[in-house]
C-alpha cells in the first residue's frame, strides 16, 4: 500500500454490542443514547471507530441479525434521530462509525419475504432461495431438497405449507436466505448501503460475506471425516454453501458503492468481511486488484493454540500469505466467542492484548475485553440466545449470552449498564464491583491502565501502527516466547512475549544492545534494559523501544 496510511489502518476498531453496552430508558437493554453517553470514555481507549452490531427493526429472534427493515432503527434502541445525533457526535470527536450489515438473510417478517411467501408467482418469489420437496415426499411427509444444515441445529430447510415448498436458512427459520442468484437482490442491497453512506456512516462489517452464493444445482455436502461428535453443523463439508467463486463478484459490487462515495466526498469509507476460512481462502477476499473487502476479517487468533511458536507461525504464515499492498487485521473476540480473558486466563489475556495492539495491522477489540470482562455462565431458564435454545443439550458448548453480558462501568448494582431497579437482559457478572471502568481507572496497573497505554503509544508512533513487522529470536530462544521487531520512520520497537510460566534471562544482543521498556503487560516494569541479558517474568509481555542497530 503507497501512500499515507487510512485510518481504518492506522487506528484500532472498537466493537459495541448495542443491548449490552448502557441502558439509558430503564428497559433493561443497552440503546443509541446510552452509546452517545459512553463517548468520553471511547475516547480515552484512543480507539478510531466503533462498530456496532445491527441496529435495525428485527422481531429479534437473533438479536438483530433477523432484519424486517434494513433502512430503519428498532425502537428498542432508539430513534433515527437518536443515531443521527450519535453519528454526529462521534464524527464531532473524530470518532469513525461502522454498521453490521446483514445481506445473506432477512427476517421472516421483512416485507420482502412476506411477498415472496404469499404465492409461486409473486415477483419477489425469486428474492429468496425455494426448492421443491425431494423425491419421496408426501404431503403429510414433506422431505429437505438436500442435506444442507443450519448453524443452529437441524436442516437448513422449512416446509412452507401454504405454497408446498422448502426456503432455505442457514440459520433461524426467522432466518430466510436471500437469493443473490437475481440480480434485483444485490441492487436492492446496494441501495441499502447508499442510503446509510448517504447519512454519513463510516462503513460496514458485513455479515458473513462468505455465504452469500450458494451452489445452483442444490447437491448434497460430503461429511466431515474430522468431525469431533460436537455440533451438528461440522458433521459435513459445507462445500456447496460457502466460499463459491461466484461471492467475488458480489462483493466487488458492494466495494464499488464504498469506493463511490469515498471519492466523491473524499471520505475514506471501509468494508469488513465477516469470513472464517484457512488463511489461502480468506486473503482471496482481497480481490485480484484489491477491490474487495478492505479487511477480511482474520479470525485465526481465535482458534489457533495458545502457544508462542504455533502464534509466531501464524503471524508469519499470514504476512506471507497477503497479496501485495493488501493490510493486515487481527481479532481476539467478537459476539460469537467466547471471551479471551476466558479463554485465556488474566494473565495472558494481558499478553493477548500487547499481541493485538502491536502487531501490523488493524486491530479490533471487543468491548469489556479492555477490563478483562470474563465470559458468565447463564443458567438454562435465563438463556436468550437461540442458538443455545434450539440445542439445549450443547447449550453450554454453543451458547453466546456468556460473552454478550452488559458492560461494566462501575460498582453499583447492575454494574452502571441501568438503573438499580431494572433487570438487565442478561446477568451482570459476579466480578463486577471489582472490575469495572471506574475501579480500573484508578489502577495504574491494571488491565485498563495497559490497553491505555498501548493504545496511545499505538497511536502516536508510526512504526507501531503502519511499520514493517519481523520475528526474531534471542540466543538459546525458549519456545514460551515470541519477539518480534515492528520498525519504521526511523524507530524500532521489540515486542517479546511470554507465553508460558517461567522466567527467562534473553539476548537480543544481535537485535541492539540496549532499550527502554515503554510498556510491560504488569504496568510495574519500565526504564532502560540492556538487551543482551533481558529479564522476562512468568506470563509478561514487554514492548521495548530500541536504541541504535
Amino acid at each position: 500500500m503507497t501512500g499515507p496510511l487510512a485510518w481504518w489502518q492506522k487506528g484500532i476498531v472498537y466493537q459495541i454490542y448495542p443491548r449490552s453496552f448502557q441502558d439509558t430508558n430503564r428497559d433493561g437493554i443497552g440503546d443509541l443514547p446510552g452509546i452517545q453517553r459512553r463517548l468520553d470514555y471511547l475516547q480515552s481507549l484512543h480507539v478510531e471507530a466503533i462498530w456496532l452490531s445491527p441496529i435495525y427493526p428485527s422481531p429479534m429472534a437473533d438479536f438483530g441479525y433477523d432484519v424486517a427493515d434494513y433502512t430503519g432503527v428498532d425502537p428498542i434502541f432508539g430513534t433515527m434521530e437518536d443515531f443521527d445525533r450519535l453519528l454526529a457526535a462521534c464524527h464531532d470527536r473524530g470518532l469513525k462509525l461502522i454498521l453490521d450489515l446483514v445481506p445473506n438473510h432477512t427476517s421472516d417478517q421483512h416485507p420482502w419475504f412476506l411477498e415472496s411467501r404469499s404465492s409461486r408467482d409473486n415477483p419477489k418469489r425469486d428474492w429468496y432461495i425455494w426448492r421443491d420437496p425431494a423425491p419421496g415426499s408426501t404431503p403429510d411427509n414433506p422431505i429437505p431438497p438436500n442435506n444442507w444444515l443450519s448453524f443452529f441445529g437441524g436442516p437448513a430447510w422449512t416446509y412452507d405449507e401454504a405454497t408446498g415448498q422448502f426456503y432455505l436458512h442457514q440459520f433461524l427459520k426467522e432466518q430466510p436466505e436471500l437469493n443473490y442468484r437475481n440480480p434485483e437482490v444485490l441492487a436492492a442491497m446496494l441501495d441499502v448501503m447508499r442510503f446509510w453512506l448517504a447519512k454519513g456512516v463510516d462503513g460496514f462489517r458485513v455479515d458473513v460475506i462468505w455465504l452469500l452464493m450458494k451452489d445452483p444445482e442444490f447437491r448434497d455436502e460430503p461429511p466431515n471425516p474430522d468431525w469431533d461428535g460436537v455440533d451438528p453443523h461440522d458433521s459435513l463439508r459445507h462445500i456447496y454453501t460457502q466460499n463459491l467463486p461466484e461471492v467475488h463478484d458480489i462483493i466487488r459490487q458492494m466495494r464499488a458503492v464504498m469506493d463511490e462515495f469515498s471519492q466523491a466526498t473524499g471520505r475514506e469509507r471501509v468494508m469488513i468481511g465477516e469470513i472464517y476460512l484457512p488463511i489461502p481462502e480468506l486473503v482471496t477476499y482481497y480481490g485480484k486488484n484489491l477491490d474487495e473487502c478492505h479487511l477480511p476479517f482474520n479470525f485465526h487468533l481465535l482458534d489457533t493454540p495458545w502457544e508462542a511458536q504455533a502464534v509466531r507461525r501464524l503471524a508469519d504464515e499470514y504476512e506471507a500469505a497477503l497479496p501485495p499492498g493488501a493490510w493486515p487485521n487481527w481479532v481476539l473476540g467478537n459476539h460469537d466467542r467466547h471471551r479471551v480473558a476466558s479463554r485465556l486466563g488474566q494473565a495472558q489475556a494481558r499478553v493477548a492484548q500487547m499481541l493485538l495492539l502491536t502487531l501490523r495491522g488493524t486491530p479490533t477489540c471487543y468491548y469489556g475485553d479492555e477490563i478483562g470482562m470474563e465470559d458468565v455462565p447463564i443458567p438454562l431458564k435465563k438463556m436468550q440466545d437461540p442458538r443455545a435454545l434450539n440445542q439445549p443439550e450443547i447449550a453450554h458448548i454453543v451458547g453466546r449470552d456468556p460473552e454478550r453480558t452488559p458492560m461494566q462501568w462501575d460498582d453499583s448494582p447492575n454494574a452502571g449498564f441501568c438503573d438499580p431497579d431494572v433487570e438487565p437482559w442478561l446477568p451482570v457478572a459476579p466480578d463486577y464491583r471489582t472490575r469495572n471502568v471506574q475501579v480500573l481507572s484508578q489502577d495504574p496497573t491494571s488491565m485498563l491502565s495497559l490497553f491505555r497505554a498501548l493504545a496511545r503509544l499505538r497511536q502516536a508512533e508510526p512504526a507501531l501502527h503502519g511499520g514493517r513487522y519481523r520475528a526474531v529470536e534471542a540466543q538459546e530462544h525458549p519456545e514460551s516466547v515470541f519477539a518480534y521487531l515492528r520498525e519504521g520512520e526511523g524507530a524500532r520497537f521489540l515486542v517479546v512475549l511470554n507465553f508460558g510460566g517461567k522466567s527467562h534471562t534473553l539476548n537480543f544482543g544481535s537485535v541492539a544492545s540496549s532499550g527502554r521498556i515503554e510498556v510491560a503487560t504488569d504496568m510495574r516494569h519500565s526504564g532502560a534494559v540492556a538487551l543482551d541479558q533481558l529479564e522476562l517474568q512468568p506470563n509478561q509481555g514487554l514492548l521495548i523501544r530500541l536504541g541504535p542497530a
